[in-house]
């Protein structure tokens, strides 16, 4: 089997991962901060724990700014629907998955003005149409660091930039570049980073955060929802602090517990050497596909910054007909279709068909492209 589905989801995971979450499971499985017993303490302290690594690896000053969340989803929601107000503006790009959008569109029709800058065909943005677009309600600037559909990567710090100039709080969509490309909330002039547990942090499905920086006043940060936390329970309002105000209801400390030797992992092996290894993968697999006659290949050559996605087509072949022959005849995993993407999928001019997408991993290696690349051909030329 050669797994090629790395941006839904990553596979395989790093040993340690589960071994932590069945450590929790068996000698731990109490709730973090419900009780003041040995077992709940340690349940906090992997909490915290996992807040640390995470601040380490997006420099982070103080972890209790990173608010966990069930997945991006839930931390992309609550950014949107907390922070902007009727009569906001918000900036975004053609280039953005459903995640946002779809928030997005809610919240227009509650009176939010949404501006979406277009990228080109490649997947670019020009950081200018960015500030063309700021008004005097510009509430937020949101983006993806990368395309989970051709893997371009967007010029978040100078978008960022742009946005401490204009005074205007900036949101980053991490999914596809939280551990397998540098982030630094300080050098990329981040107010807020959106991240998902179960992709390149190698953590389960379950798990996800928020970063809040230091520019977000929390009072205009309204939380998506409120409840237990553990702290003040003489009140029954909800607590005004980092990071209970966002965190109701028991935690997913297992989860959280594998998503901690993740990062750990990530942070141990290094972002730089991750990186270069999905590099040569990626240029490996997109020289091989230019080398045939019938692929069309979506988002510029190799030479590009991007993270290792690819997406592609072959003439006169529906992608899910693609995607089926590579799961059964040659054991491939992969994703074709929408990839829950359809303003991607409309700036590269693959709407409403799709395409078909690789995405690798740290954990795939050059006899999976090569296997992956006479799949291809194979495929093109009728075999």
């Amino acid at each position: 089997m050669i797994y090629f589905d790395n941006a839904a989801t990553s596979y395989p995971k790093p040993k340690r991962v589960g071994q932590a979450m069945l450590y929790f499971l068996e000698k731990i499985g109490a709730s973090p901060g419900r009780s003041g017993h040995r077992l709940s303490i340690e349940s906090g302290r992997i909490l915290y724990q996992t807040r640390e690594s995470l601040a380490e690896l997006f420099s982070v000053n103080d972890p209790l700014r990173i608010i966990f969340t069930l997945n991006i989803t839930e931390a992309l929601n609550l950014t949107l629907k907390g922070l902007l107000r009727p009569g906001d503006q918000v900036i975004t790009s053609s280039m953005e998955h459903n995640s946002v959008m779809r928030p997005l569109r809610e919240l227009e029709k509650k009176g939010i003005e949404i501006k979406v800058v277009s990228c080109s065909p490649q997947g670019d943005l020009d950081p200018f149409d960015i500030e063309k677009s700021i008004k005097k309600n510009t509430a937020l600037i949101v983006l993806n660091h990368a395309s989970n559909v051709i893997g371009s990567i967007l010029p978040i710090s100078q978008v960022g930039k742009i946005a401490r100039k204009y005074d205007i709080l900036f949101l980053v969509d991490a999914a596809q570049s939280a551990g397998c490309y540098p982030l630094d909330i300080k050098r990329d002039n981040i107010d807020l980073l959106a991240f998902t547990g179960h992709k390149a942090l190698f953590g389960p499905p379950g798990t996800g955060g928020l970063v809040v920086g230091e520019r977000v006043d929390i009072k205009k940060l309204n939380p998506l929802k409120v409840g237990g936390t553990g702290s003040r329970s003489e009140l029954e309002e909800q607590p005004d602090f980092l990071p209970d105000i966002y965190e109701s209801g028991t935690p997913n400390t297992v989860g959280l517990s594998g998503l901690n030797e993740g990062v750990r992992f990530v942070l141990e092996e290094g972002i730089d050497k991750i990186r270069q290894h999905e590099k040569e993968l990626i240029t490996c697999l997109i020289k091989g596909l230019k080398e045939v006659p019938e692929v069309t290949l979506y988002g510029g050559d190799y030479q590009k910054e991007r993270v290792a996605v690819v997406s592609f087509n072959i003439k006169d072949k529906w992608p899910s007909d693609v995607g089926l022959r590579l799961d059964e005849e040659y054991g491939i995993m992969c994703r074709v279709g929408l990839h829950c993407s359809p303003a991607a999928h409309k700036t590269i001019g693959t709407f409403p068909i799709g395409t078909v997408r690789f995405s690798m991993s740290y954990f795939n290696n050059f006899e999976e492209v090569d296997k992956a690349i006479l799949a291809i051909k194979n495929i093109a030329k009728g075999k």
